[in-house]
């Protein structure tokens, strides 16, 4: 008799997570702590993927928006590089605001990719989230924010570096090497980007 494969743990499945920053919040405009509070109890890779998800969203057609979101990854990620165990965020950022119909919009967008990535994602390569490796995993997180400042000069050029760091929150967050090795590529673009761009 075979048996039936397990359930996902609900810190892996992304469509989950999605349901969850609709139905967890409420009122008419919500707060990026409040978002917080939601994915953190997951992990710091439910963190970098609501990140990476927003770094590649219309939401960041806003001015600006792009480097605040690199600034908010560019902090957790250092967290993560130096062992902390919960992302820490200063008030003021966590005070921001959205419309609540933005978010639902928002994560209605995201529901098609989240059931492709729960169908993809597997452990695999586990020992690549694990320390010490799970370091060298923080520091392209951290490098994937830092070159998002000057690429978000370049029309679409913070799109490889948001992918890169969406790819390393599902990579994280599903315990899957694969998708971390995706993140390494997709950071590897972005710095040829940023290199024919100075050049």
């Amino acid at each position: 008799m075979t048996r039936s494969p397990s359930p996902r743990r609900p810190e892996q499945n992304f469509t989950g997570l999605l349901d969850s920053l609709v139905a967890e919040t409420s009122g008419e405009t919500v707060t990026l702590g409040q978002l917080m509070r939601i994915v953190e109890r997951r992990s710091f890779g439910a963190v970098i993927l609501l990140l990476g998800l927003i770094a590649i969203s219309p939401l960041t057609i806003v001015p600006g928006a792009n480097w605040l979101v690199a600034a908010v990854t560019l902090l957790i990620s250092a967290q993560m590089l130096f062992g902390a165990r919960h992302p820490v965020l200063p008030k003021k950022l966590l005070s921001l605001q959205m419309p609540r119909t933005q978010l639902e919009a928002f994560t209605k967008a995201a529901k098609g990719t989240a059931h492709v990535v729960d169908r993809l994602t597997s452990p695999r390569l586990t020992f690549l989230t694990r320390p010490p490796f799970v370091i060298g995993v923080a520091a392209i997180c951290v490098a994937a924010a830092l070159v998002t400042f000057p690429l978000g000069l370049i029309p679409l050029g913070p799109v490889l570096p948001g992918i890169s760091i969406l790819m390393m929150g599902i990579g994280l967050t599903a315990r899957d090497g694969v998708f971390l090795l995706i993140s390494g590529l997709a950071l590897g673009g972005a710095a040829m980007l940023l290199a024919r761009w100075l050049l």
